[in-house]
């Protein structure tokens, strides 16, 4: 983002000026106990796959409304790597973000990616929050959604903006026709309120936390509610929560750019492979004659130009996905060759059945969680505004969250997670992250006292730990083993290294889709 620069500066003047706002039924004091977790039971059976054979799964019936003590249950379904190790730490409960991101398959990954001796002090819990995958009941607002071909994203007509706009507007209305008595409760207060159910089955006084993306706001919004609860709390590549979440997704649009731009100059330096020009800026240029061409005629009647952000903006993510993405890109302007542009939307942007559901719990927790402005007028002038400075993704982000413009008028305002009242807490930040751009891990620094922030200098991928970057690793290991955290006196706490971009595939040096950077963004998703 263009104020990146400036984030350091600007940290305490955005906290000072922060305004409490808890929903009123969200305090700490006043969080109602689950009737539920007085009595429950956890039954834990073997579900271990090839990867992670050690899972095991569990249930957990849990209020919809956890206020009313005669609410209606619905169940949250669990995973766990339990501990070996005769020192026990506890649960050390993980979330991958989102929202409406799968946890389940999460904890086997931590638990095998962590050093074993560190894993094997704790009881690795992973869970599908509510609404989500394998959890009942699950959002499914609109099937089909996402089927290409799609209209474009950028509404340089009105025709094209009304069809974007009906779209929007009909997920919208799928969601509270389907769902009226659950979307209520499908927000991040309540979420947090199944995360101290699960604390209470398990028999614990204190969880451990690690979340990713939106589980940074997550793990933050349970601090906030029960920090005598939490023992200890990692954070990687944090959400900034004085933005959540209007503001948030334009400030990604300006990072994205950034990262776009990073892609195609990476593709520029390989030129002796991809042949697409030593220029970025001729690079870009082919890139854009490529969306247009695609939007005139979709490859194959299924990659138009908006399947076609779809598909590079994971790149934005992670770049380990630039190798694949470049083949795709110089086949179909080298070799009018749209095969592997083709495999790579059916990779990185087609959305599936679990998509569906990812991204019906996204939009029904950031449509409650917070208000967003409902005059149309605004969101136009706002995204025409960030068009014209940073394209990549403007538009198509302003669409994937336009269901919310159309959403419910009672959302809640979010939550002012400042907190004083924690043990040492451990921030991870990449400074170039598109999704959760760094000023948020600045952010979030300044509102958690007594946290430190670890900072991969250069780096721009969105979920930097357990990702093969040693130096950051180390960091996380030693707080999960005995609560040491680094401290500097200054912004930033500790600085590491990022690691060095991929290679093409054509070289000895060549990007494994089997890598531990790749096997966690698979986890991860995208959208935060």
């Amino acid at each position: 983002m263009k104020k990146r620069a400036a984030a350091l500066c600007g940290a305490a003047a955005v906290v000072a000026g922060l305004i409490t706002s808890i929903p009123a039924d969200a305090s700490a004091g006043s969080a109602t106990a689950p009737r539920t977790t007085q009595t429950a039971k956890l039954t834990w059976k073997k579900c271990g796959t090839n990867d992670y054979p050690r899972l095991q799964c569990a249930s957990l019936k849990v209020p919809l409304d956890h206020s009313k003590a005669q609410s209606r249950l619905i169940t949250l379904a669990l995973s766990r790597v339990p501990h070996t190790a005769k020192t026990f730490q506890g649960p050390l409960l993980v979330n991958p973000g989102g929202p409406g991101g799968s946890g389940l398959t999460l904890a086997g990954f931590v638990a095998s990616s962590l050093p074993k001796k560190v894993a094997a002090q704790y009881d690795v819990i992973g869970f599908d929050p509510r609404g989500v995958g394998a959890s009942t009941p699950a959002l499914d607002c609109k099937p089909g959604h996402f089927d290409p071909v799609r209209p474009d994203t950028v509404p340089s007509t009105p025709a094209i903006e009304k069809a974007n706009l009906d779209r929007a507007k009909a997920f919208a209305k799928a969601c509270r026709t389907k769902y009226a008595s659950l979307l209520p409760y499908i927000d991040t207060v309540s979420a947090v309120r199944d995360m101290d159910s699960i604390r209470s089955a398990l028999g614990a006084k204190k969880i451990n936390y690690f979340g990713y993306s939106y589980g940074t706001y997550l793990g933050a919004v349970y601090a906030k509610l029960h920090p005598n609860r939490v023992r200890r709390l990692v954070l990687d590549s944090i959400v900034d929560p004085t933005g959540v979440w209007y503001d948030d997704n334009i400030g990604q649009d300006y990072a994205f750019n950034d990262r776009h731009l990073a892609f195609l100059a990476w593709v520029a330096k390989h030129n002796a492979t991809y042949k697409l020009g030593t220029d970025p800026a001729k690079v870009e240029a082919k890139w854009y004659a490529m969306r247009a061409a695609l939007a005139k005629k979709p490859a194959q009647k299924k990659v138009g130009a908006s399947e076609l952000e779809d598909t590079f903006i994971p790149g934005g993510y992670y770049n380990g996905y630039w190798p694949y993405l470049a083949e795709a890109f110089a086949a179909y302007v080298n070799d009018k060759n749209s095969d592997p542009l083709i495999k790579a939307y059916g990779t990185f942007g087609a959305v599936d059945a679990s998509g569906d559901n990812g991204y019906s719990v996204y939009t029904s927790v950031q449509c409650r969680d917070a208000s967003w402005p409902r005059d149309w007028n605004q969101w136009r002038k706002d995204n025409w505004a960030v068009y014209d400075k940073a394209p990549f993704m403007a538009w198509n982000n302003t669409w994937y969250n336009a269901p919310c413009a159309f959403g419910p008028k009672d959302s809640r305002r979010p939550v002012d997670v400042s907190n004083n009242a924690l043990p040492p807490t451990l921030l991870f930040q990449a400074t170039n992250d598109a999704a959760t751009p760094y000023e948020g891990g600045v952010t979030v620094h300044h509102l958690l006292r007594g946290s430190s922030l670890v900072v991969e200098q250069g780096g721009g991928n969105h979920g930097i730990t357990l990702s093969g970057n040693a130096c950051l690793d180390k960091y996380l290991a030693t707080y999960l083993t005995n609560g040491t955290v680094p401290h500097s006196g200054g912004e930033i706490d500790a600085v590491c290294k990022t690691l060095p971009d991929p290679e093409p595939l054509t070289t000895t040096k060549a990007a494994s889709t089997t890598s531990r950077g790749s096997a966690l963004h698979g986890l991860l998703g995208f959208r935060g």
